[in-house]
């Protein structure tokens, strides 16, 4: 994968005399130039409103448009583009689907929702306006002593009254993979009617997904952990569903017929995209997903799985506390060390040109139950090296030796 570095401008960026080592990716992946330029393009040669427009560069703009959105269907393997709606990102589609379902009546007072114990908190927070609308209860699920996705509990939470779950494919706080086929087949064998929502955020860009195979009702990502820009993403959801459920937000490509005495919706998937949309976000959102395509997720995963269990024998060496186990994890690893606070860790290895993230990680429900405020995390991408494994094991060495 080193040359694919290559295609990364920031990389060549010097932090003084030293080079950046970006290990900060599941917060946001860097861009490569093929979508650097795909921005451009289109401000150059494309940029017009899409849909409605009779001019040249109206048709190209809208004929790009949902070009980007076939591309999204094919890289989740969805039955047709009419299920993928654009948005902002995990955070807009997940609460998307929120806002849809306190509409649609769908949930009553005392169903159940189950979330995961380190769920991302906007993978929390929505349910809980839920669960303020209607009356449905909020249940976490716990982990087990390894810090994995607790099955057996899980399954003795499922009752005749879930009516939603709710999980991130991969743990954003732990680099845990979720056994999501599973907990799917578990929520559907309990309740046929039970949704099922994936939080994709993290697993979109190492792992492949094909939302058929996995069986769940709505799968939500963000584009610029994908090597997109920010503010791009999508929600994923299985077209009866959509069809059945209300809209949210009113105006613009939403409408069919627009009167003082009523109104008709569009259809799928203009029906949940009012106003503009992030026209050339959407598009340069496309360009990233067959940047990762055309290198391939399984050559994507092997290289990152051998830099992240490199980076977890080096610091098993070094005696701190890792969060989770060797195995069954994506490309990020989180470690906590008695006496040293992370933030102190993540400025030091900042000084010596190592990217990292420290805090709670939007978790706060999962570090509360560990007893602890936060982490130092270690995250991969296609770009990163194990040359850069090495150096980020030095640095974190001398830091906790000046820290300790």
């Amino acid at each position: 994968m080193m040359n694919l570095r290559n295609d990364f401008p920031i990389l060549k960026t010097k932090l003084g005399k030293r080079n950046l080592v970006y290990l900060d990716n599941a917060a946001t992946t860097q861009k490569p130039d093929c979508v650097l330029e795909a921005m451009r393009r289109y401000y150059e040669a494309q940029n017009s409103n899409i849909h409605r427009g009779a001019h040249y560069l109206s048709r190209l703009a809208t004929e790009e448009h949902e070009k980007a959105r076939q591309t999204v269907a094919d890289f989740l393997h969805a039955p047709c583009p009419r299920e993928v709606i654009f948005t902002s990102g995990c955070t807009a589609a997940i609460n998307l689907v929120s806002q849809i379902l306190a509409l649609s009546g769908m949930l009553q007072a005392g169903d159940e929702i189950l979330v995961s114990t380190d769920a991302h908190h906007s993978n929390i927070v929505p349910w809980q306006m839920l669960c303020e609308r209607t009356g449905a209860v909020l249940k976490p699920v716990p982990l087990t002593e390894a810090l994995q996705f607790d099955m057996l509990a899980y399954q003795q939470l499922l009752s005749p009254r879930t009516r939603l779950v709710a999980v991130p494919y991969i743990s954003n706080a732990l680099g845990a993979i979720n056994p999501v086929k599973e907990i799917i087949d578990s929520a559907k064998r309990n309740n046929p009617a039970c949704l099922v929502l994936v939080d994709g955020a993290q697993s979109t860009a190492h792992l492949p997904v094909n939302v058929q195979e996995l069986g769940c009702d709505f799968y939500a990502f963000s584009g610029h952990k994908v090597y997109a820009p920010t503010g791009t993403g999508a929600l994923w959801g299985r077209e009866d569903l959509l069809e059945q459920l209300p809209p949210w937000l009113g105006g613009g490509e939403m409408i069919r017929e627009v009167s003082f005495e009523s109104t008709t919706y569009n259809t799928l998937p203009f029906k949940y995209e009012a106003g503009t949309p992030n026209i050339c976000g959407n598009i340069v959102l496309a360009e990233a997903l067959r940047y990762v395509q055309n290198i391939g997720l399984e050559k994507i995963d092997a290289h990152e799985m051998a830099l992240t269990r490199r980076m977890y024998d080096g610091l098993s060496e070094l005696g701190v506390n890792i969060l989770g186990t060797r195995e069954k994890r994506g490309s990020l690893i989180s470690i906590t060390v008695p006496g040293v606070h992370h933030y102190d860790l993540g400025t030091l290895l900042d000084q010596m040109g190592i990217a990292v993230r420290t805090g709670h990680h939007c978790c706060q429900p999962f570090m509360q139950s560990l007893g602890i405020t936060g982490t130092t995390r270690y995250s991969f991408a296609l770009y990163n090296t194990m040359e850069e494994v090495e150096t980020a094991l030095s640095a974190t060495a001398r830091a906790l030796d000046m820290l300790r």
